[in-house]
């Protein structure tokens, strides 16, 4: 980390913990943010590098007739099965990386004195010692649950295999310089970004 630029902190959590809500309302109070979760969705775009190895990897059967990735397809084989994860994450992971980086080093500094990269999988790929701080956005496993049924239409089956794919939220939480709780009211989640923002600026 370069100490002479912007100061880089990390935006993580576990799935459906709140973390596009707590990233937005950070941009609406004027703080850049990179969203790696698109940065992934490019990695692997059609066209790309990334998109190739992963048909090595997994077969021809990942993609669509248009020739995009059959991203529910590819979920089923990773969340199955962890030395698929592991190769996935492999292939998509590093081009992430690159493209966090780029976008750090083209900020400036005297208009963003920090800036927030939303990486889900932060702790899980070892990227943590990449950041001067973390923010973990945390809920209980229940509210997850829930919001992965309600949200994305999951079976309880389905949501218990993405929450258990991750590291546990508590052990998130105990690694983290701040954390934002959303099991409450927004409010309550808007009240607790506001006091990280302050603390960040300060």
């Amino acid at each position: 980390m370069d100490s002479t630029g912007v100061r880089r902190v990390a935006l993580t959590g576990g799935i459906a913990t709140g973390k596009s809500y707590v990233r937005a309302r950070f941009e609406t109070l004027g703080v850049s943010t990179i969203d790696a979760d698109r940065l992934a969705r490019e990695a692997v775009a059609p066209g790309t590098a990334g998109l190739a190895e992963v048909v090595a990897h997994f077969g021809r059967e990942m993609l669509q007739t248009d020739g995009s990735l059959n991203r529910k397809r590819l979920a089923e084989i990773v969340f199955a099965d962890s030395e698929a994860r592991r190769a996935l994450e492999a292939i998509v992971h590093p081009a992430v990386q690159r493209a966090t980086d780029r976008w750090f080093a083209a900020l400036d500094v005297e208009k963003a004195p920090y800036a927030i990269a939303d990486i889900p999988l932060l702790y899980e790929v070892g990227r943590d010692r990449d950041f001067d701080a973390i923010v973990v956005v945390a809920c209980d496993q229940d509210t997850q649950h829930r919001r992965l049924v309600a949200r994305d239409g999951m079976s309880d089956a389905e949501a218990r295999q993405r929450i258990s794919a991750q590291l546990p939220i508590e052990q998130k939480v105990s690694c983290a310089n701040y954390v934002i709780f959303t099991d409450g009211r927004f409010e309550e989640t808007d009240r607790q970004v506001m006091n990280v923002f302050e603390r960040l600026r300060s």
